[in-house]
């Protein structure tokens, strides 16, 4: 009688610590321009790149900014969910999950940075600003171009990836 063996699981120490390192990386740089900008100064980098520092109360694009103070308990208890729910499916893969798993630890790095920034300061440093001839895209840090480069590694790679069974006997 043959027997499926269960397929081998992800380790998912590797993975946190990306997450870990992903949101300390986001934490340092916001702690850098808070001790080196006052709010609204811009500095040029590049033509179609500064630094400036601006503070943001809302979601992505400002979304709810100006909602009145509810948004950030909101915003921090979704976090927290959708950071349990990442975790929970990291747990569940498999060894040749790897993008999946590389996807999911740079959203869950980058939402545990903003979520340091709603908890302590109650809105999220922002400081990274690209524009070009005179239109400029909404400012955003570390965080949201980790969450921003999980979700394209999610949707890029993860469908493509086969997960590691072992032979049965």
């Amino acid at each position: 009688m043959r027997s499926a063996a269960l397929p081998e699981r992800l380790s998912t120490t590797p993975w946190l610590l990306l997450a870990a390192a992903v949101a300390l990386a986001d934490q340092l740089t916001k702690w850098w321009v808070l001790h080196s900008f006052h709010p609204g100064e811009v500095r040029e980098v590049l033509p179609v790149f500064n630094l400036v520092l601006t503070f943001n109360e809302g979601a992505a694009f400002s979304f709810l900014s100006e909602a009145g103070g509810w948004q950030r308990w909101f915003f921090i208890l979704l976090t927290l969910g959708v950071s349990l729910a990442l975790v929970l499916w990291l747990r569940r893969l498999h060894a040749g999950e790897r993008a999946t798993a590389l996807g999911l630890a740079l959203i869950l790095g980058g939402a545990l940075g903003n979520l340091v920034d709603r908890v302590r300061l109650g809105r999220v440093t922002d400081f990274l600003d690209f524009h070009w001839q005179g239109w400029h895209w909404p400012a955003f840090n570390l965080a949201d171009s980790a969450i921003t480069l999980g979700v394209v590694v999610l949707l890029l790679f993860s469908g493509r990836q086969k997960k590691t069974r072992p032979h049965s006997m």
